[in-house]
């Protein structure tokens, strides 16, 4: 998701974890997570985390709803009626398509309760099948419904945790596949939110530890709460961060935010969402000064860059969104991708580590 739900219900947890969240925000102050109630799993098999995250140069794949939905997701370009065969093999042409065009190796994919416990679920193991079996790391994070559902809360207890069950059991034993109990929990007070992460962990004791993303507090605007709670060790931690946070920031400016908001956690952490217009005719390699998107966009991925993190961007494809990077082309049975701006594909491959700097 990249623009916070409208029209939010204030319920007394919202507005703690709005107030945390400025107060993040503003002093760079990590809110202590809850104490940990159960010995973290010290196992080093299940928690040991490679030196950096740049293993991780992936792309979100999204539904054009920005997968909030009340029934199942459904990528771009797919459909209800695919069979498992005709998902798989459009899957594999659009995984294929990332990798040709951008070089990516990893996917960020969306589930819910509709999507995994109900019918469809057969026909979505497509994706998670043909990545993996391109050997793309997938990336699956659980969404909110909509309308009132989109409040930063999971939405019935009584479906999230069957759905996990499903998804657990059919992809704990494939090493790419890695999961990320929910996307933006920003209902959640920070201890609250680390709370439920520690119950996940808890829950599927035998998944990996570093097969495991924990969401930041808030919007998975910062990570420095989650990274400070031992029951939470061994796992990557997710960060999202966005120009349109800012109605403008230097470029110096939108690195000092970046870096608040990780800490010293850059070591675990992967920015598996960040974004910026690509359809708009933006040139990225370009510095501007008084453009704060190239601002935004040139600052993160020279961080990344810096502290050797890893990346997915929002999104890959999803369509309908400016901010997309790839739009569908060709025969919708079997789709190909077109890249829409090839200045921000050069800053994502120079965030992963490749390409040349801004002006060279």
């Amino acid at each position: 998701m990249r623009t916070p739900p409208a029209g939010t219900r204030l319920t007394p947890r919202l507005r703690a974890a709005l107030v945390a969240m400025v107060i993040a925000a503003t002093s760079g102050t990590a809110l202590a997570g809850g104490q940990a109630q159960a010995a973290p799993n010290t196992d080093t098999d299940t928690t040991r985390l490679s030196r950096d995250t740049t293993q991780f140069k992936g792309v979100n794949w999204a539904d054009p709803r920005d997968n909030f939905a009340d029934d199942p997701v459904v990528l771009s370009g797919l459909s209800t009626s695919d069979t498992y065969a005709q998902t798989y093999t459009k899957a594999s042409r659009v995984i294929s398509a990332f990798r040709a065009n951008l070089g990516a190796n990893t996917v960020r994919l969306p589930i819910n309760p509709y999507t995994v416990n109900g019918s469809y679920w057969k026909s979505y193991r497509g994706v998670i099948d043909a990545a993996s079996d391109r050997g793309f790391k997938v990336i699956l994070s659980y969404w909110e419904g909509t309308g009132p559902r989109k409040d930063g809360f999971i939405d019935d207890e009584a479906t999230y945790w069957p759905m996990w069950n499903t998804v657990v059991k059919a992809y704990k034993n494939d090493k790419r596949v890695y999961f990320e109990p929910m996307n933006e929990p920003h209902g959640y007070t920070d201890t609250e939110w680390a709370d439920i992460a520690a119950k996940w962990l808890d829950t599927y004791g035998s998944v990996p530890r570093n097969r495991v993303f924990v969401s930041g507090a808030g919007y998975n605007d910062h990570v420095t709460s989650v990274c400070a709670d031992p029951r939470l060790k061994g796992t990557y931690l997710s960060l999202h961060h966005y120009g349109f946070w800012k109605e403008y920031a230097t470029y110096d400016q939108w690195v000092a935010d970046l870096k608040e908001r990780i800490g010293d956690c850059a070591g675990r952490t992967v920015a598996d969402e960040f974004g910026a217009h690509m359809t708009t005719g933006f040139d990225y390699n370009k510095p501007t000064p008084d453009n704060n998107f190239i601002n935004f966009m040139q600052a993160v991925t020279d961080t990344f860059r810096e502290l050797k993190m890893g990346s997915v961007y929002w999104p890959g494809l999803r369509t309908g969104d400016t901010y997309s990077l790839q739009t569908l082309v060709g025969d919708p049975a079997r789709p190909w991708l077109a890249t829409t701006n090839q200045s921000g594909a050069d800053r994502l491959a120079w965030g992963w580590g490749r390409g040349k700097p801004v002006g060279s």
